[in-house]
């Protein structure tokens, strides 16, 4: 299974933010699983492989979702104390 998640950002610095805060997921990953992301302009590209189960997949993804939610979040509080 495959899936590729595009956010896409008012401005490349809010893009970038986001990503660096997500990529530490890409380090480690179960065997079978691939997540890769990436910042191109004022877009955070998210590419997952799996080779498992359905719910174990859909899992990834929620929680790629919710730890990127938590960093969008975190730059809209530090930009608020700029």
């Amino acid at each position: 299974m495959e899936a590729e998640i595009i956010l896409e950002y008012g401005n490349a610095s809010i893009a970038e933010a986001v990503a660096r805060a997500v990529s530490p997921d890409n380090s480690k990953t179960p065997k079978g699983l691939s997540v890769k992301t990436v910042c191109k302009s004022n877009k955070v590209i998210t590419r997952i492989k799996f080779d498992g189960k359905l719910p174990t997949f859909i899992a990834t993804i929620d929680d790629l979702l919710s730890c990127t939610g938590t960093a969008e979040k975190a730059v809209q509080t530090a930009r608020k104390f700029k």
